[in-house]
């Protein structure tokens, strides 16, 4: 029985730290943020919690009827710059499932 239990230890413990390593390998969140830059243009830089960028990555500019009034994807450097619309609108960061961020025209830092 001991010789039993001595043998299924090291697979436990290698299991755990996989399971524990693999939850952390996984655990970014998205970030987003928007600032305006002057009276008509609006930068938003995208990228996540563990510092990673975010080049490619949607981010569009959505009218509060749901259109999308300007379309657009990260730069390389994990922004964008739209000219800011007429209506009122929000930015939605679409990473994928369970990594979405919108920001609200109301909460967009003036210069």
């Amino acid at each position: 029985m001991t010789r039993v239990s001595f043998i299924r230890w090291p697979a436990l413990v290698l299991g755990l730290l996989a399971a524990a390593c693999s939850s952390v390998a996984l655990a970014h969140n998205p970030m987003c943020e928007c600032k305006q830059i002057d009276d008509q243009q609006i930068r938003c830089t995208g990228g996540f919690s563990d510092g990673s960028g975010a080049p490619g990555v949607t981010l569009d500019v959505v009218g509060y009827d749901e259109s999308i009034l300007v379309p657009g994807k990260l730069g390389s450097d994990s922004t964008v710059t739209f000219k800011r619309p007429d209506a009122e609108f929000y930015v939605l960061f679409d990473a994928g499932p369970g990594h979405v961020v919108e920001i609200d025209q109301a909460d967009i830092e003036a210069p």
